[in-house]
């Protein structure tokens, strides 16, 4: 595959997943969940301090056919800061998942 075509990809991934932060917290708008250049580092979504009070997860997003290094790109999320880390993952023609730590699932269920 070519590097446009990944990068393409990715920004599918960081696209469909701002979406769906947006639709879910319909108060925050556009401005507050921004999608970074690429080759920039850090997060893959660059939140507002609005955003950031009620988002407590930054994101790391994968779009790729394989994912026997799933836990080398949940690794480098954990490297980006304090929050905890999500890592967004797409397979084509599948449904876009969210990986969190099983604890942290856990507290969030409870």
């Amino acid at each position: 595959m070519k590097q446009d075509s990944r990068v393409r990809k990715g920004k599918k991934l960081q696209r469909i997943l701002r979406d769906k932060l947006l639709k879910a917290f319909p108060h925050l708008h556009g401005y507050d969940i921004k999608i970074p250049k690429t080759g920039q580092n850090g997060e893959d979504l660059k939140l507002s301090r609005t955003a950031r009070r009620l988002i407590l997860h930054q994101f790391e997003c994968k779009n790729q056919e394989k994912f026997n290094i799933l836990y080398s790109f949940f690794d480098q999320a954990w490297k980006h800061g304090k929050w905890e880390p999500v890592l967004g993952i797409k397979q084509n023609t599948r449904r876009s998942l969210a990986v969190i730590d099983l604890d942290h699932f856990i507290e969030l269920i409870k």
